[in-house]
Formats: structure tokens, sequence, C-alpha cells
């Protein structure tokens, strides 16, 4: 692997050493992946802690579902649902915490109640106010591509060169964001599996991952629970997909992967512990 390293806060990482496993935290009534388990602040901070404590490098806390079809929310309720569950984990635990939203509003109090990554979804282009505010913050930034809208993106995704046209789009997100100042060290491309593609689509990146590398920067993938695992498998249980995403973290890690974004975290840390010791012992 070529070098990586990752700027997050005041420290820098080298992901071509030692992946990172970002645990997901859902406060949403509407999650695909955990139906609201975790909407209560009191559940979410406990879960949090409970992910930490598996190995966690990051919780990734967000408080609107991007589940296809789902319903926008307003940056008010979007606030009130997370920023809670971030203060609180701050205050208990040392874990790095990022923010899963596409509003510059809710970033910036995010940032100041102690997250300091931002995931963004739309990669930028949700909000005219995000890169400046990353600029601003010195927050680490997550660019994800996505086809349309969460409302949208499964209607009819559509691609000439899948792989081609998402490199693309993190290039050119990487021009604006040095326009406006932002850190080239700061920032991680994630290609949105599910967001916008179909089963062909997600799979074909999958294997050409290390051909979305755009400017040496960071990869982050998110494939746990969803749904194109259950259509190779041939099951609609999603705790069947437990199993496949693992396999996956190890797989991709091979591949290029730098951050695995995943639900059950213990299973997956222990996936890449695994990996990256056959990974040291082959070099």
């Amino acid at each position: 692997m070529r070098g990586r390293l990752w700027k997050i806060g005041d420290r820098i990482f080298d992901l071509s050493r030692q992946g990172l496993i970002m645990g997901v935290l859902n406060v949403t009534p509407d999650s695909f992946s955990d139906g609201g388990e975790f909407f209560a602040a009191e559940d979410a901070v406990e879960h949090g802690l409970r992910m930490a404590a598996e190995g966690a490098h990051i919780i990734d806390v967000g408080g609107e579902s991007t589940r296809p079809r789902a319903e926008a929310v307003n940056p008010e309720e979007e606030l009130r649902r997370v920023i809670p569950v971030i203060e609180q984990l701050r205050t208990k635990s040392e874990v790095m915490i990022s923010i899963d939203t596409s509003k510059a509003e809710v970033a910036r109090a995010a940032i100041g109640a102690g997250a300091s990554i931002v995931n963004d979804v739309s990669g930028g282009r949700g909000d005219e106010k995000m890169m400046p505010l990353i600029a601003e913050t010195k927050a680490a930034f997550i660019i994800m591509h996505m086809q349309g809208t969460p409302q949208t993106m499964q209607l009819a995704p559509h691609y000439t060169n899948v792989v081609s046209e998402v490199f693309e789009f993190f290039r050119q997100q990487y021009a604006r964001a040095i326009v406006y100042d932002i850190d080239p060290m700061a920032i991680a491309f994630d290609p949105g599996i599910g967001f916008g593609k179909t089963l062909e689509h997600n799979v074909e990146l999958l294997a050409q991952l290390e051909r979305l590398r755009a400017c040496d920067r960071p990869i982050v993938i998110g494939v746990s629970r969803k749904s194109f695992l259950s259509k190779l498998i041939n099951s609609a249980r999603i705790s069947d997909r437990l199993a496949p995403a693992v396999a996956l973290t190890s797989l991709l890690r091979t591949r290029g992967a730098d951050v695995l974004r995943v639900h059950e975290v213990k299973e997956n840390v222990n996936a890449l512990k695994v990996t990256e010791a056959i990974l040291q012992r082959a070099k």
C-alpha cells in the first residue's frame, strides 16, 4: 500500500499502516438498518460507548436517515437528535466523533460539541456553506458520491462508466475544496455504495476500488447491512448480511480501503486485525 495520511484535528493517521473502523450510530426513528433502536439519546450514547469499547476508532453520529426515499429532516430536529449524543460521548470517551450530515448548520454545532470529522453524503454539494465551514474549523472531511438525492437516488441509476464518473467527481470536489482553502490532508473520499447505484454498479466500484483513489487521498467504504449484499447471497434477512460484510472488510482492506464504516464493530475490528497482521508479514 502507498503511504496515505489523513489529518483529523491535530492528529495525523498513516492509513497505510492501520485502517480505521467507523461505527455507525443512527439517532433516527427510520433508519433502514436498525429501525430506530438508538433513537433515544441515552440509548444512543450507551451504544456509542459500547462500540468504542469494542475497538471503533470513530463513531459516526447521524440524525437524518439517508435510506432510499427517506424524508428530509429540518436542521432544528436534526440538531435536537445529535447534539446531546455528541456532547455526552465527548465527555465520557476519547473516541473520535464524526457527524453524518449535509447541513453546515448541523456540522458547525456538532464540531462545537466535540466532533472532528464531517461525513457529507452530498459530497459538499448539499449546502454551499459546508466547504467554507470545513476550511474555517479545520475538521476532517469525507466527500461521498451520490447520484441524485436519498428521495430519488434509486429510481433509475445510470452511468456510462461508473468507476470513471465517480473518480471524476472526486477529482472535481477535491479541486473545489482546495479553492476554499481546505487542508488537502483532511480530505477523504467515499464512493457511496448503494447511493444511486445498482447492484452491478456497486460490485464494479468495489472490484476497481484502487482506481478510485483520487489525489492519493484515503478511501472510506460503507457496505455494512446494505441491500446489495442480500441480492448477492439471495437472502432478505438483515442478519444474514453480517458475514458477507465482515468478509468485505478483510477483502477491501487488501484492495485499498482505509476506513470501514460498519454497524457490528467487534466482528469487523477482529477481521481487520487478522488481515493487517497478514499484510504486515507479507511486506
